[in-house]
């Protein structure tokens, strides 16, 4: 059951003038989150923002003795309520709900795991990297963005033991387009008979592009949709999504509640094109 905490802000780490890592002291919370799994915050102690934002858990923080003690949170200040997070000081203190949602499946070995970010599409895979690795899993994450000044936090993933491969549309770090094109090299590189998992969060079509790359390779991939949310525990409808189902007609299922990970071969994607 997610719980709703007081957590203290142990840290700001600014990574840009406009991201920032925010350390929250949430052991409630960190103790029984699974991979992918996101929060629900109230950014301020005031009326605005009224409504909390939704964060994927970042990473899992632990304590002297190993233990779970906070998580962090990757924030992009566009608006107001991310705004507040990006200013916040430590020693304050903000509402934290969770954890919440389904989390990612993670593979065991022989399987490959390929984790598929692009731009604010980041944040999921810390932890799922660490769950993977710890099952002996080789994983790879492909890291893609606009320029190579939103490339967040790789040393993290390489530090992990992850192989990282990096790409950017202007050609400023890593291989010059969208991520998708080392990922559909890869995908055509690799023998049919090798088994491999893809994930992928990050922007709308990028997410679908990826979905087609895998499935055209007989591959099955995993989204995080990164829909609006209101509430985070299915009373607001604010975030369905429409699936496909064996047994009928697509329908419509509220994504924190039956996501935010679904297999990317059931979602209607045509009906998500505008997010």
């Amino acid at each position: 059951m997610p719980v709703d905490v007081q957590a203290e802000v142990l840290d700001n780490a600014r990574l840009s003038d406009d991201y920032n890592v925010i350390a929250l002291d949430a052991p409630g919370i960190a103790s029984v989150a699974a991979p992918g799994q996101f929060v629900m915050v109230k950014t301020g102690p005031g009326l605005e923002p009224l409504l909390r934002r939704p964060f994927s858990i970042f990473e899992v923080l632990r304590d002297r003795a190993g233990r779970a003690s906070g998580i962090t949170l990757m924030n992009k200040r566009v608006g107001l309520g991310t705004t507040q997070l990006f200013e916040a000081r430590t020693g304050d203190r903000v509402e934290v709900l969770g954890p919440l949602g389904r989390p990612f499946e993670v593979v065991d070995p022989p399987t490959l795991a390929w984790l598929v970010a692009g731009g604010v599409g980041l944040p999921p895979f810390a932890t799922v990297a660490s769950a993977l690795l710890a099952r002996g899993t080789d994983t790879t994450l492909f890291y893609g963005a606009r320029r190579g000044g939103d490339l967040h936090r790789v040393e993290l993933f390489e530090h992990l033991g992850l192989r990282v491969v990096t790409s950017t549309e202007d050609g400023s770090r890593g291989e010059r387009g969208f991520v998708t094109v080392p990922l559909a090299r890869e995908l055509g590189a690799v023998g049919p008979d090798v088994p491999v998992r893809v994930y992928a969060c990050g922007p709308t079509p990028m997410m679908r592009a990826v979905t087609a790359l895998a499935r055209q390779h007989g591959r099955r991939c995993d989204v995080s949709l990164e829909q609006t949310m209101g509430c985070g525990m299915g009373g607001c409808f604010s975030c369905v999504v429409r699936v496909r189902r064996p047994d009928g007609p697509p329908h419509f299922v509220r994504s924190c509640l039956a996501g935010p990970v679904f297999d990317g071969r059931d979602i209607v994607w045509e009906e998500l094109a505008g997010h």
